[in-house]
């Protein structure tokens, strides 16, 4: 029967791989600008120096990682646009979600000075420490308008499945981060801010390389100055600010198991970080999927395809659900291996395979709330996001935590678990009722 439903579905099947691998590969190649920021800095005469690069990074990332709305915004109306055969509608999702992009960068460049201020605070950080931080931090943000225009600009391409050129891009772009990095600090002498300025010249370099391939496909449709007003702008608006709030809620639960892990002493935030390694690496081929929903269920969505969008989560699920497969036996064989891999320290090897058991579920708990995401980014429908991600972290992650809470790290991965199955429910019961309505469309 399986085997039936693939023939008859491979159409579908052949399209999702053709999104997903580029994006895999895409996602594989990001790893290595942190393990040379790390090497490089790591290598530098004074300890203050690799963890106020790690400070300052990990600072940045959090507030990049909630402005992620740019891009699956952008892709959702992408992907319909390129369904629906409109190239105004196609430059009219690019330039807003840029418009919006630029506006966001200057609101965190006036905001830097608080996020500093906060940053030393909360890590009692040394004169030295702070100094790095601040170095680091302010060379960094001289990027943010490239950085955020970038995620518009890959999400534009995503929905129009343009993802080799994404891929060729961010690998070409992540070398010239290596080399640049390599060549501030050990040739110029630059220290920190050589490292930071090589990241801002690479996310510079990388919008140019995308508008380089975008601006010929939208040139045609003329700019309008309609497509700025406030009036015009409430649809990218309301989507963004919707996945801005489902990110902070997601983000709220992340860190809540840092700060929970930091209670229990620094084996447990150790051991937590090694199993999060494991996450890391479901997420990379989960999250490939996921793009390739967006773009096509997008594109069915402009299409006005009903049954397209239904095969294609339904497609889109059985290939998860078959790589969730994949990561939960390889996690199950090798775990230990793969632990032995990330330390040789002997008290957290035997400490991890206590909580084994919780990474070799995750990927069968976790696919669904990862394609579903795919899913409803693809159909714009950012409040049901938001709203499962807040019930799921309100609802269930804190309720599950404090019932389990004297099994201490064992509850927070339970209510971990718990809340990824949550996300994913939610969803799945939702799309359900969309088409018993046979509302998909509207």
């Amino acid at each position: 029967m399986m085997n039936s439903y693939w023939r008859n579905n491979k159409s579908d099947v052949t399209k999702i791989m053709a999104i997903s691998w580029p994006m895999f590969l895409s996602n594989l190649s990001q790893p290595l600008l942190g393990f040379v920021d790390t090497a490089v800095v790591g290598h530098m005469n004074a300890v203050h120096f690799l963890a106020g690069v790690a400070i300052g990074s990990m600072l940045i990332t959090q507030i990049y990682w909630l402005c992620g709305a740019l891009r699956m915004s952008t892709t959702g109306l992408s992907a319909q646009a390129k369904g629906a055969g409109s190239i105004r509608d196609a430059s009219r999702a690019l330039w807003q979600g840029v418009f919006v992009a630029l506006s966001a960068a200057i609101l965190i460049i006036a905001a830097q000075k608080l996020f500093i201020s906060v940053a030393i605070n909360i890590t009692d950080a040394s004169h030295d420490l702070a100094q790095v931080i601040n170095d680091y931090f302010t060379t960094r943000l001289a990027g943010a308008p490239a950085a955020l225009t970038n995620m518009v600009l890959v999400g534009w391409l995503i929905g129009q499945q343009q993802v080799k050129v994404v891929m060729w891009i961010q690998i070409l772009s992540n070398l010239l981060n290596v080399v640049l990095n390599l060549l501030f600090v050990y040739g110029f002498n630059m220290g920190v801010k050589g490292v930071a300025f090589a990241t801002v010249i690479t996310e510079y370099t990388t919008c140019i390389a995308m508008l380089y391939f975008i601006f010929p496909q939208v040139k045609k449709a003329q700019i309008e100055a309609l497509w700025f007003r406030l009036s015009s702008l409430t649809t990218m608006l309301r989507l963004n600010s919707n996945m801005f709030l489902r990110n902070l809620a997601l983000q709220f639960c992340l860190a809540f198991m840092v700060v929970k892990a930091a209670q229990w002493g620094e084996d447990i935030v150790a051991v937590n970080n090694l199993l999060h390694q494991f996450f890391v690496f479901c997420a990379l081929g989960l999250d490939a999927i996921a793009y390739a929903a967006e773009a096509l269920i997008g594109e069915n969505k402009g299409a006005k395809k009903s049954q397209g969008i239904i095969e294609i989560t339904r497609t889109g699920l059985l290939i998860s659900s078959a790589l969730a497969l994949f990561y939960c036996i390889i996690f199950t064989v090798f775990g230990n291996n793969i632990v032995s891999l990330l330390t040789d320290l002997p008290s957290l090897q035997t400490l991890a395979s206590d909580y084994l058991l919780y990474v070799c579920i995750l990927p069968l708990l976790a696919h669904w709330c990862f394609l579903m995401d795919g899913v409803y980014v693809g159909l714009s429908r950012a409040i049901q996001m938001r709203n499962s991600m807040i019930f799921s972290a309100v609802g269930v992650f804190l309720p599950v935590y404090y019932l389990l809470e004297h099994q201490q790290n064992h509850g927070l991965w339970i209510a971990f678990l718990a809340f990824v199955s949550a996300r994913g429910a939610c969803l799945l019961a939702h799309f359900t009722y969309l088409c018993r309505r046979e509302a998909l469309i509207n």
